[in-house]
C-alpha cells in the first residue's frame, strides 16, 4: 500500500525515512477527501458540549478530520468483527463479543480528551457498534495518600504515578468479554480519585482508552497497556504550541475551577495575570514538560496514527501507520 499523494519533507531526515517506512503521510486536503460520502451526524450544540476548555475545534475540524477518521474506524472495526467470527467458526464456537479498544494518547494539554469524545460521539452514530465507552488512565492514578507516601507527589502523570497493574487488569477483562466491568473515578477538582464512584462498563461494542502514558513500553513488564489496543492515537504539537495551551488553560481554570473551595487548586484562584503565567510555565518546566520529553513523546512512534497540531489546535498532517 503505497501513496504519493500528501507526503510531505521532515527537517529531520532520520525521523522523515523512519515515518516515510513506516507511515502514510497525509495533509489536510488529502485527508479530508479520505472522509468520501460519510454523513455530518454530530451537530454544532453537540460539540460545544464535547469542546475541551480553550479548545477552537469547529465543525469544519470534525468534517476534515474527524468524520474520515470514524470512517476508517468504522472498516476497522467490522474488519476485526468478521475475523472473531472466522475464528469462532473454525473452533465451532459461539463468538464472543470482543470489544474493540482504540488508545488515545498525548501529552497534557495537547487535546486528548476533546479528541476522545468526539471519536466515541461519532463512533456510537455508526450502525454496527452502537455502544461505544470512554475510559481515562487518570482514574488509574495512585491516591493521593499513597503518592504522598511513596514521596512522588511532585511526580503525578508520570509512569510511576499509576496504578498500571489495575489498569491492566481492568483492560484484561474488557478483552475477555466481560459482562460487566468496572474503572476508577478521578476528580480534576479535588485533584484525587473520588473512592465511592466508578465508571461501569457494560458490554460495549468499542472502548476508547485516554491517557498520557497508554503506549509507553520502556519498562520490564512482558505485559504492557497497548497490547490490548486494536488501533491507536497519538496526538502531537511543537512543545512550545502545547505549553502555550497549558498556560492558557490554567489562566481559565483560574477563574473557574479554581475559585471552588473544594478545588485542590483554590490557592491559585487569587493570583494575578503576571503570578498565574509564572506559576504554570513553572508547572509546565518541573513537570509536564519534562514528562512529555522522557516518557510521553518517545511514544509517537509506536502509534497506529499520528495527528500533528498547529496553533488554535488545528491538525495539518495526518500518519497513517502502513498495514
Amino acid at each position: 500500500m503505497t501513496t504519493t499523494e500528501g507526503e510531505t519533507p521532515s527537517a529531520d531526515p532520520v525521523r522523515s525515512e523512519r515515518a516515510a517506512s513506516r507511515y502514510i503521510t497525509f495533509d489536510r486536503q488529502s485527508w479530508a477527501r479520505l472522509r468520501a460520502a460519510t454523513p455530518m451526524t454530530l451537530s454544532e450544540p453537540e460539540l460545544e458540549h464535547l469542546r475541551g476548555i480553550n479548545e477552537e475545534i469547529d465543525m469544519d475540524e470534525v468534517a476534515a478530520i474527524y468524520l474520515p477518521l470514524s470512517r476508517l474506524l468504522n472498516l476497522y472495526v467490522s474488519a476485526t468483527q468478521d475475523l472473531h467470527r472466522v475464528s469462532a467458526t473454525f473452533l465451532g464456537r459461539i463468538a464472543p463479543k470482543v470489544p474493540y479498544i482504540i488508545g488515545v494518547a498525548g501529552s497534557v494539554a495537547v487535546g486528548k480528551s476533546t479528541c476522545a469524545r468526539i471519536l466515541q460521539a461519532l463512533l456510537a452514530k455508526w450502525p454496527d457498534h452502537p455502544k461505544v465507552d470512554l475510559i481515562t488512565t487518570d482514574g488509574f492514578l495512585y491516591p493521593n495518600s499513597v503518592l504522598d507516601e511513596r514521596g512522588i507527589m511532585n511526580r503525578k502523570g508520570f509512569p510511576e504515578s499509576y496504578d498500571t497493574r489495575e489498569l491492566l487488569r481492568v483492560l484484561r477483562n474488557i478483552k475477555s468479554g466481560h459482562e460487566v466491568v468496572e474503572a476508577p473515578v478521578y476528580s480534576h477538582v479535588v485533584y484525587d480519585i473520588v473512592p465511592d464512584q466508578k465508571v461501569v462498563v457494560h458490554r460495549p461494542d468499542i472502548v476508547i482508552v485516554e491517557g498520557l502514558n497508554v503506549l509507553q513500553a520502556r519498562t520490564p513488564a512482558t505485559e504492557f497497556v497497548s497490547d490490548y489496543f486494536d488501533f491507536s492515537i497519538y496526538i502531537d504539537a511543537l512543545e512550545e504550541n502545547i505549553e502555550q495551551w497549558y498556560v492558557d488553560r490554567f489562566l481559565t481554570l483560574r477563574e473557574s475551577v479554581f475559585q471552588d473551595p473544594d478545588s485542590f487548586f483554590s490557592f491559585y484562584a487569587d493570583l494575578d495575570d503576571e503570578q498565574a503565567v509564572a506559576a504554570a510555565r513553572g508547572i509546565w518546566r518541573d513537570i509536564n514538560g519534562q514528562n512529555l520529553r522522557e516518557n510521553i513523546a518517545p511514544t509517537r512512534d509506536r502509534a497506529s496514527l499520528i495527528m500533528n497540531k498547529t496553533l488554535g489546535h488545528r491538525i495539518d498532517e495526518v500518519q497513517l501507520r502502513r498495514l
